[in-house]
């Protein structure tokens, strides 16, 4: 996971890049890296991502219950048809990672 920008004001979003392979291995790493970035609008681009494992999506769906109970934008965007079909397999649809609060990416 790369962070790709710190907000110049704190009313622009955190931009963060997910890494294409979000296994078990990655769960922990993703978590530090969010944890950091708690109290800004967050914007995640997952274009990258090829597979996500139930560890790393259990830990963004935390994060979006937390940016939410902060009244924070939370925004996942780009996933991949492969990812989609992953995420609706488990029940979950994509729409689930769009908590948006004025976010203007």
């Amino acid at each position: 996971m790369k962070k790709r920008s710190h907000p110049a004001k704190a009313s622009e979003p955190v931009k963060l890049r997910l890494d294409p392979l979000l296994d078990i291995k990655a769960a922990a790493p993703l978590y530090a890296l969010l944890r950091g970035q708690r109290g800004h609008d967050l914007v995640i681009d997952a274009s990258a991502v090829e597979r996500i494992g139930g560890q790393c999506l259990q830990v963004l769906l935390a994060a979006r219950a937390s940016w939410a109970a902060d009244q924070q934008g939370f925004l996942v965007e780009g996933f991949s048809p492969g990812v989609i079909a992953t995420l609706e397999l488990m029940g979950i649809e994509p729409a689930v990672f769009d908590h948006r609060r004025e976010i203007r990416a």
